[in-house]
């Protein structure tokens, strides 16, 4: 080519995890610095990576995932650089610096496998949805990305008074510290004629932040708001 496609080469690094684009994450490998990846996320690669599906790690904390929610991990370890995605999704990149964030786990695209995770039931929901929800929870110092459709949304819940409403297709992941409620609503689409029948929605309070999604389960994507 005459001209090289310089707005879509790789960057120079500037951190562990950054995003190249708004749908690919750029991850700098480094040996002893491994990763956990969803398994099939990986579109390139530069140096020597070689990856690992399932470790033991990752079978060990899965069995207690009882609902077959989230998803499957693979490892990535060794030198280089490492692109991944998730079907175009957005990717968004936490560095979480000591602090923890619970993550829905079809929307976890990688993190730095030294961090300490785990699943978790929320508690309080199960009455609205009849069996609870499962959520991972990652905390430590390191980076996590996650994916979204469409850009998402960060709610600051300590910002009022007032509590937070989420639809829960729409949610990506929130603080753990915060108190979580559920709260029954009928369907907007019981009104013209596209059903019946109660909807919930996901209340949040206290200190802490709320990622979400511009994108509902296609199924469902008319609710009323709380």
């Amino acid at each position: 080519m005459n001209q090289p496609l310089a707005g879509f080469a790789p960057t120079p690094v500037a951190a562990r995890m950054e995003n190249h684009g708004s749908n690919m994450l750029k991850v700098a490998m480094q040996t002893g610095n491994d990763l956990l990846a969803r398994v099939g996320s990986m579109v390139a690669y530069e140096g020597f990576v070689q990856y690992e599906p399932n470790p033991p790690a990752v079978r060990q904390i899965a069995r207690d995932w009882i609902t077959g929610e989230g998803a499957p991990l693979m490892k990535a370890s060794g030198d280089g650089l490492l692109y991944l995605a998730d079907y175009g999704a957005d990717v968004v990149v936490i560095n979480l610096g000591g602090d923890s964030i619970s993550v829905n786990g079809t929307n976890l695209l990688a993190l730095d496998a030294h961090l300490q995770w785990g699943v978790e039931r929320v508690k309080g929901l199960a009455k609205f949805t009849g069996q609870g929800l499962w959520n991972i929870t990652i905390s430590g110092q390191g980076y996590v990305a996650l994916t979204s459709r469409g850009t998402p949304i960060v709610v600051d819940c300590g910002r009022g008074e007032d509590e937070t409403y989420v639809d829960p297709d729409a949610l990506i992941a929130w603080s753990p510290q915060l108190k979580v409620k559920g709260k029954r609503s009928f369907r907007a689409g019981s009104l013209i004629g596209r059903g019946s029948g109660e909807a919930y929605q996901m209340g949040f309070s206290g200190e802490g932040i709320v990622v979400v999604q511009p994108s509902e389960d296609s199924t469902d994507r008319l609710r009323v708001r709380g």
